[in-house]
């Protein structure tokens, strides 16, 4: 499949590179399903997001986060994209942030939860 989003070809580079670098299984699983067709990706919302996490984790979404529900705990969320509500939600608890943020951040990969609709 052949993206055309500049920003989400140069993320699947950046995880693929990381992955095999570092041999990082979470970065290369998460490259493929960045790969998907865009309506193969599934959004997440927020009640999925607080009702799966425990506080303190770090979760990535292959997809959008969506605003729809509630989010109690201070958990970390990266993603391809959020809405603005979901965004200003997340951030009144915890973080959100971009997957290449994450992957600078979080090189070796460890504690990170994916999590699909």
């Amino acid at each position: 499949m052949k993206k055309t989003n500049p920003v989400l070809k140069r993320t699947i580079a950046e995880l693929e590179e990381k992955g095999r670098k570092e041999d990082v299984d979470v970065w290369k699983d998460l490259s493929e399903r960045l790969k998907r067709a865009r309506r193969k990706q599934r959004s997440v919302n927020l009640s999925k997001i607080d009702r799966y996490t425990e506080e303190g984790e770090t979760v990535v979404v292959p997809g959008k986060v969506t605003g729809s529900g509630k989010i109690t705990k201070k958990v970390t969320v990266a993603a391809v994209g959020f809405s603005d509500q979901a965004r200003s939600r997340i951030e009144e608890v915890g973080t959100a942030v971009d997957i290449r943020d994450l992957v600078d951040k979080n090189p070796s990969g460890k504690g990170i939860k994916i999590m699909e609709g």
